[in-house]
């Protein structure tokens, strides 16, 4: 039998935000191994762009417009990828937004917006998706792979920045109770920390010259990160090559945060 253990065939995989940037990246690459693949986003455009490059891999593909920031939302969402699969094994908590802001004019209600998409947005979506694996691990067939994308923002210090920062080191100590707690289940779970991507939240600064000369030239491998550079890690999460792999951090940054 020949050894293919970044086939996921069989395998079902749900991308919030995964109708553009880095969640279309993780998408694409999820189809292209054959993954039957569920993706969230709320701008019509994009999703139905994103739904014909995905079924373009020749896998079933559902788009849903799901508000993350909505409990009920995501609770209905997951619960329709499951109906319409009948199962679910590889979860990406995706979707976030920023919040740049002056830290003593940082408001009370823009901070409980990023929270609320960044963190508890993440906590509805893997309750749900856990809560699926656990039923299912205990009928018989155990595994699953949850997996949040933080960013470098949890580990270095950004001014203007303590609100989306926040949001991401919370969801790096979520993931590694999840990896603890549930393991026993033959779940996983994983963070991916990505550096400076060229995705429409980083649309500003890539035009800007001085951002570029001061910041993306420190980056070691000189260039802007891309969606497509996402691509194989979410391949390798969801595969059976990660299934001894659990509670670990990736950074994705071309080497920005060692530098």
């Amino acid at each position: 039998m020949a050894f293919k253990p970044f086939d996921l065939t069989g395998k079902v995989a749900l991308v919030t935000g995964g109708n553009g940037g880095i969640g279309l990246g993780m998408a694409e690459g999820l189809a292209a191994a054959g993954a039957k693949i569920a993706v969230w986003g709320q701008n019509p455009e994009k999703n139905a762009k994103a739904e014909a490059a995905l079924k373009a891999h020749g896998v079933e593909v559902l788009v849903q417009a799901v508000d993350v920031a909505d409990e009920a939302a995501v609770v209905a969402g997951v619960a329709q990828v499951i109906k319409t699969f009948g199962r679910l094994d590889f979860c990406a908590a995706n979707a976030g937004i920023g919040g740049g802001a002056p830290f003593d004019e940082m408001t009370t209600e823009k901070w409980r917006r990023v929270t609320t998409v960044n963190l508890d947005a993440v906590f509805w979506t893997f309750r749900e998706a856990v809560r699926h694996m656990k039923d299912r691990a205990q009928a018989g067939d155990p595994g699953g792979s949850l997996v949040v994308t933080s960013s470098t923002s949890a580990i270095h210090g950004a001014p203007r920045n303590e609100a989306y920062a926040s949001t991401k080191g919370g969801v790096l100590s979520m993931v590694r109770g999840l990896a603890v707690e549930y393991a026993r289940y033959g779940v996983r779970a994983n963070s991916i920390l990505p550096g400076w991507i060229a995705t429409d939240m980083t649309a500003g600064a890539q035009g800007n010259d001085k951002f570029n000369d001061q910041v993306i030239r420190r980056v070691p491998m000189r260039r802007w990160g891309e969606w497509e550079d996402f691509a194989g890690i979410a391949v390798y999460l969801a595969s059976d090559a990660s299934r001894f792999h659990t509670g670990d951090s990736f950074v994705i940054d071309g080497g920005y945060t060692i530098f």
